[in-house]
């Protein structure tokens, strides 16, 4: 269970990550994050010293939920591996496309990639490393390797071809059904 300190953190995270992809990183002002989370800017100021602090902190945040959930989509072996595989995806990647501000998110992220540190690296290496495995199970590691790769590329080419979460999975769901049997 979380103390109230690690939720109210959490909250203003979101809050944060939810401004920053309305204004973009340069015109969110600490202000407008304070306003947005119901918390007062030196309240703000005492959880984070700084806006890159606390872009970092928010993306950082998503990112290790997102993992937390692809994790746990890719252990449920009652489930079939290409059931498995499109929803990790979707997790990683397809439910920032096509919604109202999930470009803005992604872009936010992209564009300011030294203001993140290593986890722009880690992270991308570790969703590989998941997904991997989990073809490796069925397939053998040396089988599963390029398979993880080309459905990466797949996806990262899907998300910018197509408008909608929907033709992003249908899309990505007939290159798993092609690689994975």
């Amino acid at each position: 269970m979380n103390s109230p300190d690690a939720d109210r953190r959490s909250v203003v995270l979101e809050s944060a990550m939810a401004t920053f992809a309305r204004f973009g990183y340069r015109k969110t002002s600490m202000e407008e994050v304070a306003r947005a989370a119901h918390i007062s800017r030196p309240g703000l100021y005492f959880l984070f010293s700084s806006k890159e602090t606390l872009f970092r902190a928010a993306v950082t945040q998503a990112l290790d939920r997102d993992m937390t959930a692809v994790e746990q989509i890719l252990a449920d072996c009652g489930r079939p591996l290409p059931e498995r595989l499109v929803e990790a995806f979707d997790r990683w990647a397809g439910r920032y496309i096509g919604g109202p501000l999930t470009h803005d998110v992604v872009t936010v992220v992209e564009d300011h990639p030294d203001l993140l540190g290593e986890i722009v690296e880690t992270t991308p290496r570790r969703f590989e490393l998941l997904i991997t495995d989990a073809i490796a199970v069925e397939s053998g590691r040396e089988a599963a390797v390029p398979v993880a790769q080309t459905l990466i590329s797949t996806s990262i080419g899907l998300k910018h071809q197509v408008a909608s979460r929907e033709s992003y999975l249908e899309r990505l769901a007939v290159a798993v059904g092609l690689l994975v049997r």
